[in-house]
């Protein structure tokens, strides 16, 4: 059988993360965002565990005190996210987690300004405007009280994953493996979703509620996975781009499994937002040519 090439793995992986986000929806009517967290980093965990020791690699790190910051930022991300899921239709929160590109457009220009540059790039300055526009039109229907906490927390998670990328493309520069990220990412996840857990309360387990989070886990990892070989040996600009079907695919969850409707000012805000997304990697890619793409999620 041949390897599959970037573009199949890029789809791939955008499926299984919208795939990982209905069990996330589905998870969250039996337990809290923490519980989800900490189970999703332990599979995680496991996973690339084994895996490492499968191929002979070495998880101890000389830099614990990066991790760290990667986690906590990438973490937030990660509980924001999941608590958007919960609470909002499933493809307004993966739209909002999708502004991180933008949120980085926007990190580029205020970089600019305080370094004292004359002129700040105009199209990063549309390709913000633009991105926001589109939030707003993904927003525009009427939301119930508990929505606009969860559409918060989705805005906020767009822009933690942009933290995290920032210490994700620093960490590989420093010569870090993409494998030994996603572990220390997992073993943060697994710590503060068991601290979040126990504030909540532990709930008991069905055979329905333990599938989900098994799922959850096991199709987020494969995805980091499939995505960070996709951007290994494919074009960026072509990975960013099919990237964003992973909203196409939530549409089509959202409206098999949980019946939303599709609202045309809602899709206009999808396609302003990723268009927004696409123009701010490219722009970003120009900015700085040997920065690598962020392949983890949040």
């Amino acid at each position: 059988m041949k390897r599959l090439t970037a573009p199949w793995l890029m789809l791939g992986a955008s499926f299984l993360f919208a795939t990982m986000g209905v069990c996330v929806k589905l998870a969250s009517a039996h337990y809290s965002t923490g519980e989800i967290v900490f189970y999703r980093g332990l599979v995680g965990l496991f996973f690339i565990w084994g895996l490492t020791r499968w191929r002979g690699g070495e998880l101890r790190t000389r830099m614990p005190a990066m991790h760290l910051w990667r986690s906590i930022s990438g973490v937030a991300a990660l509980s924001l996210w999941f608590y958007a899921i919960g609470t909002l239709p499933l493809p307004t929160a993966i739209t909002l987690n999708y502004m991180s590109s933008i949120w980085m457009a926007l990190f580029l220009m205020g970089g600019a300004i305080m370094l004292g540059a004359a002129k700040v790039d105009g199209r990063l300055v549309l390709t913000v405007l633009v991105g926001f526009a589109g939030v707003a039109l993904v927003l525009q229907p009427t939301l119930e009280p508990q929505q606009f906490r969860g559409a918060l927390a989705g805005l906020l998670s767009g822009m933690l994953s942009a933290f995290a990328y920032l210490q994700v493309t620093a960490l590989g520069r420093a010569g870090e493996p993409e494998y030994r990220v996603v572990f220390y990412f997992s073993l943060g996840s697994t710590s503060v979703g068991l601290a979040l857990a126990l504030l909540s309360g532990l709930h008991s387990h069905t055979w329905l509620g333990a599938g989900l989070l098994l799922a959850t886990g096991l199709l987020a990892t494969t995805a980091q996975i499939m995505m960070t070989r996709a951007y290994a040996i494919g074009r960026t600009l072509s990975n960013a781009s099919l990237q964003y079907m992973g909203i196409a695919f939530s549409f089509v969850y959202g409206i098999a499994l949980f019946g939303e409707g599709i609202n045309l000012l809602s899709l206009l805000g999808v396609l302003l937002i990723v268009g927004a997304g696409i123009a701010a990697t490219l722009l970003r890619r120009q900015a700085d040519p040997v920065a690598k793409d962020s392949t983890l999620d949040a």
